[in-house]
């Protein structure tokens, strides 16, 4: 599916949206942070009941969209929020943006190429991805809605 770019921010109150559970952390923006990062999510995945092919498909995603993060931005931490709706699991990667970053696209022809695929994959899982500014106007919100059909999620 298309990405959007002016999809709406989830909403933070106190660890949930109304009856859905979120969660929040940053890491170093540094390679050895996707693990991490990859583990938190699969760790927290699983405590909401998510069966094992949604938290593989919401870990590849994470992983992407974190690696992204850590190679074409000037972050010195990244963020990631995952929160649950009614149909989907909704993923954020913040960044800290810098000087010439732009909002992350597709690239022509990337499916063949090893650089590149991990947009073309991220939209291949989700439901849809877009991105929009940070909070405060330093960096961006990459965002991705996977289905959280499957799961026994709250």
């Amino acid at each position: 599916m298309a990405s959007s770019n002016n999809a709406p921010s989830l909403g933070r109150c106190g660890g949930s949206v109304a009856q859905y559970p979120q969660d929040a952390f940053h890491l170093p923006a540094r390679c050895s942070s996707v693990s991490e990062a990859r583990s938190r999510v699969s760790a927290l995945l699983r405590e909401w009941g998510a069966g094992q092919q949604v938290r593989d498909d919401v870990e590849l995603v994470v992983s992407e969209l974190f690696t992204n993060a850590v190679r074409h931005t000037e972050s010195e931490k990244i963020g990631c929020e995952l929160s649950l709706t009614a149909a989907h699991i909704r993923i954020e990667i913040t960044d800290e943006g810098g000087a010439g970053y732009s909002a992350p696209h597709v690239q022509p022809g990337s499916v063949d190429k090893e650089c590149g695929r991990g947009l073309f994959l991220v939209g291949a899982l989700s439901d849809g991805w877009g991105s929009r500014p940070a909070d405060g106007g330093r960096g961006r919100v990459v965002w991705a809605d996977l289905p959280r059909s499957g799961n026994a999620a709250h």
